[in-house]
This record gives structure tokens, sequence and C-alpha cells, in this order.
């Protein structure tokens, strides 16, 4: 399985055929290596509703006839602007063609400002755990700190973890390094920073302090093989 990080907090899996994208950010993201024209995605995972983590699902989705997994008044949202959108929900877990989704909690909003500046309340904020061919990936979503992440931890074997270092609209490295420790994963990676002005961070020096050997610093664009 090859997991590769995208800028902000897209990130792409690709296993067995199957393109996986998480929150394609792309056309508004100075940040990335892609371009929202030439990605291809059987599937989308959202894990809320912000501008900034649908991104370019629209598009894409269209273009590829893709799959959209996502909270479910996003995925309703969604179903009703034509797209095909299966809904979940925090908790749940639903095994599919590619592998298992389940939904955790994350602590933020969520809602997506239409063209005209209409914003469209889009329920919970999540995280989610993927796993395939008995490999988890753990995806935070835009969070703060929560104590449950020791949970999450403990009940799940988790192989890489990408955590939201940016600060202002969710959790800073501070917060992050102890996140870090409590969910246990195999490997740490820090997303959702310096795409803007207010969220500049130091990935580099933030993945040097997680665990020894667990920080894993990726440039947009780079890949690691799980």
């Amino acid at each position: 399985m090859k997991v590769s990080y995208h800028g902000h907090s897209v990130i792409k899996v690709e296993h067995s055929g199957k393109t996986i994208l998480f929150d394609p950010f792309i056309s508004d993201n100075g940040n990335t290596d892609l371009k929202a024209d030439q990605v291809k995605a059987d599937v989308i995972l959202l894990t809320h509703g912000h501008n900034d983590h649908v991104g370019d699902t629209f598009s894409i989705a269209k273009r590829n006839d893709s799959q959209i997994i996502a909270p479910y008044e996003l995925a309703t949202y969604l179903g009703n602007k034509g797209l095909n959108a299966h809904p979940m929900h925090i908790g749940g877990g639903h095994e599919f063609n590619f592998g298992h989704v389940k939904f955790t909690q994350a602590f933020h909003g969520s809602a997506y400002t239409e063209e005209d500046g209409t914003i469209v309340y889009t329920g919970m904020p999540t995280g989610i755990l993927l796993t395939i061919d008995g490999k988890t990936i753990y995806h935070a979503g835009d969070t703060g700190l929560f104590s449950d992440m020791k949970m999450i931890g403990e009940r799940h074997d988790i192989d890489l973890a990408f955590l939201p270092i940016g600060d202002n609209f969710t959790m800073g490295p501070e917060d992050a390094i102890v996140a870090a420790g409590w969910i246990q994963a195999k490997q740490v990676v820090p997303i959702h920073y310096n795409t803007f002005d207010l969220i500049n961070q130091d990935g580099k020096g933030f993945a040097d302090r997680v665990n020894p050997g667990k920080g894993l610093y990726m440039e947009p664009g780079d890949s690691v093989e799980l």
C-alpha cells in the first residue's frame, strides 16, 4: 500500500488498483504538488465540510464517478448535488470493497460555504480510521486535543497517523505531541500547516520531537509504503 501526502490535509492511498483520497483541497492550495483536473480517485473520504477539506470533491468526483464517504449531513448535502455519497457517522464503521472505514470524533466545526456566501451546516466533524489488509491509517481531521485519543490508540493498532499541527484552527505542535503519545501510532505525520500564514509551523521540527523514530516529516508528494 502506497500512502502519499500532498499538502494541507490531502492524503492519497493507492492499493490493489484503487486510489483513495482524503480531503482533496487542491485548486486553492498553494502547498500541493497535485493538479485537480488530473487527479484520479475511486474513493473520496471527507472528515468534515469546511471548504479547505471538501476542496475539489465536486469536480474530481464527477470526472471519476468517485464514491464519497462522509459524515451524514455532509454526505446528504453532496448527494443532493448529484454525487455518489455514502453517509456515516461518529463511532460507525463499514466494510467497503477497498477496506474498512470507521469514523471517530473530532473537536472542531463543520460547514460548507457556497459560492454566493451561503453557509450550509454539514454536521459533526470527524476523524477517520482506514484499515486495508491489516494496516490502519488514522486521519485525525481538524481537531483540538481530546483525551479520548488515548482510547483510539488503545483500541486500534495504528500504523500511520496524520495529525494537524497548524494551531489557531486546530491543535498546535505542543498539543499534537501529546496526541502522538496517546494514539501510539508507529509513525506520525504532521498535516494542516503552512497553507496559510495563520497556520505556519515547522513540520520537520515537530516530527523530530515525536517519540524517537516515530515522527515522519513529509513534503508534498512524498510517499511511504505500508
